[in-house]
């Protein structure tokens, strides 16, 4: 039997994901942005501009926004790298790179470049980039740990990895709320906004299989990162994971 990993809740043939993934943000795609902003209440705006704000961006930096999507992470580091610097945002769903392009052209940020990028195969040399960021994005990736070792190959010496991800809540109350709206009211909003409740299903369920705050933690230790740290946002739903390559 060949190596199997989870697709939500379903263990799935590890070759398999990355298309059944590719087929979730293809169906989403056109309604992320709005779906994002019911789900969280506009918090993901908040907990991105705090991770940015936190990132310890330069101007002149060569950031690789992986997972970037419909731009929002890119959006905001554009502005601190500023001209002589370079933002390249990057998806492996053609659909949402698509929309994240047209942001980026529709707010002339022309130090935002874009490329179709698998992350556990970043198309460019050791050393390309001065951060590398990815926001709810590795939680889909097939082999973490993999994507996690590219991230820290294209980073200088002295570069940073950021990760804004889904965690394990710390807060024993907030669990049955967390959980009974993960599972009871995203796949019923999805259907009503997006005509897809199986695809926030799977989001839910992928938030869940996601490995928690220390877990992660040990794997960009293994992936060769230093000076790991971990931050909790809101109690632990979210968490950001920095790493650096020394």
């Amino acid at each position: 039997m060949g190596k199997t990993t989870h697709f939500g809740f379903t263990d799935v043939p590890a070759e398999r994901k990355q298309a059944l993934v590719g087929g979730v943000f293809t169906s989403v795609a056109k309604s992320y942005d709005v779906m994002n902003d019911l789900m969280s209440f506009g918090l993901h705006r908040l907990w991105k501009q705090h991770f940015v704000a936190t990132g310890q961006f330069r101007p002149g930096h060569k950031v690789l926004d992986l997972a970037g999507g419909t731009g929002d992470i890119s959006a905001l580091v554009a502005p601190i790298v500023g001209a002589s610097g370079l933002v390249v945002l990057s998806d492996i769903n053609a659909e949402m790179l698509a929309i994240g392009r047209d942001r980026m052209l529709d707010a002339g940020l022309r130090n935002v470049a874009t490329a179709r990028v698998n992350a556990q195969r970043i198309p460019f040399a050791s050393g390309s980039f001065d951060r590398v960021t990815i926001a709810f994005g590795l939680r889909n990736v097939t082999d973490q740990l993999q994507a996690l070792q590219e991230m820290r190959r294209v980073l200088c010496v002295g570069g940073q990895a950021l990760v804004l991800e889904f965690s394990a809540v710390r807060q024993p109350l907030l669990k049955p709320l967390y959980d009974t709206y993960s599972f009871q009211v995203l796949p019923r909003l999805g259907k009503i906004v997006a005509g897809d409740a199986d695809s926030y299903r799977y989001l839910a369920e992928s938030i869940r299989k996601h490995p928690d705050q220390e877990t992660l933690a040990a794997l960009m230790r293994e992936a060769g990162f230093e000076r790991v740290s971990v931050r909790n946002l809101l109690g632990g739903i979210v968490a950001i994971h920095s790493g650096w390559a020394i």
